[in-house]
């Protein structure tokens, strides 16, 4: 018998991947992880029945959320990630010498160590003598930093249930406080094509772009995401993403990316018209 798993993005549109077993399956206090065996995909995280990742694609998120901004803010050692328990961001962060120090806040530790076990292409820097982890409410953690950080990246899942607060006006506001005055945030921002997920967007970015003088939108093709067509925000104080872009500087690293390029980098910033409307009418309001 076959076993699919399956994932509603709308009452009417479902996501289907065929499984091949089940790897891992357990309820903690915040949520239900499971990890499924795949032909297609590799391993793949859901949480609550939603997917966090796959083995396949999880390199094209990971990378544009963490080399975006690291090839803006060439100066960037002192880092948090919120959310990332699956050591995707983790990683890709730990291929910086200049990187001094990552504070991980993770809700849920049963995230970690299922990832441990499951996904060691994604936790195998966890481990590293800069990660920091913290198993509480990142709301709550935010809240203690001030002019801390060079950059902050929010790795949570989509803005209902447990990571609900992740996406308010105060939380964001706490961020701006937690950053140095260069300092860059960038967050996951949903699809924009489904109706209730470009709601969330819009909602997200008009707060962002309420609390930080530079705020702007960018892409990437995430095959298992929602419409395959994925957003991320990049706030900062003072850097813009593309004017501040040193292409040469980061291109001297020699960093090898599957997804990422600066040619690239300056492309997911030039968006399609309806989107741009989209993120004009809450700019506007």
């Amino acid at each position: 018998m076959e076993m699919w798993f399956s994932e509603f993005h709308t009452p009417d549109v479902k996501h289907s991947i065929r499984v091949d077993r089940q790897l891992y399956s357990k309820q903690s206090d915040y949520q239900r992880i499971d990890i499924f065996e795949t032909p297609e995909f590799g391993r793949v995280l859901t949480l609550d029945g939603n997917v966090m990742l796959t083995e396949r694609d999880e390199f094209i998120y990971d990378e544009m959320i963490t080399h975006v901004p690291m090839a803006v803010h060439r100066q960037a050692k002192d880092i948090l990630v919120i959310g990332a328990g699956d050591g995707g961001v983790v990683r890709e962060l730990t291929r910086y010498d200049r990187v001094e120090r990552i504070d991980l806040v993770e809700m849920d530790p049963m995230v970690v160590e299922a990832c441990r076990a499951y996904l060691p292409g994604n936790a195998c820097r966890m481990d590293d003598r800069r990660v920091h982890i913290y198993f509480e409410n990142a709301l709550k953690f935010i809240r203690r930093c001030e002019d801390e950080y060079d950059l902050i990246i929010v790795d949570s899942s989509d803005p209902f249930g447990p990571s609900e607060g992740l996406f308010t006006r105060e939380f964001y506001g706490n961020c701006f406080n937690a950053l140095k005055e260069d300092g860059i945030m960038v967050n996951q921002q949903g699809s924009p094509f489904y109706a209730e997920d470009a709601n969330a967007m819009q909602r997200s970015h008009k707060r962002i772009a309420s609390t930080f003088p530079i705020s702007r939108v960018y892409q990437a093709h995430i095959p298992t995401f929602a419409a395959g067509y994925w957003l991320f925000g990049f706030a900062s104080k003072t850097y813009h993403p593309i004017d501040d872009l040193d292409a040469k500087a980061w291109n001297a690293l020699n960093m090898r990316t599957r997804y990422y390029t600066t040619r690239l980098h300056v492309g997911a910033f030039y968006l399609p018209a309806f989107l741009e409307e989209m993120l004009r009418e809450v700019e506007d309001r």
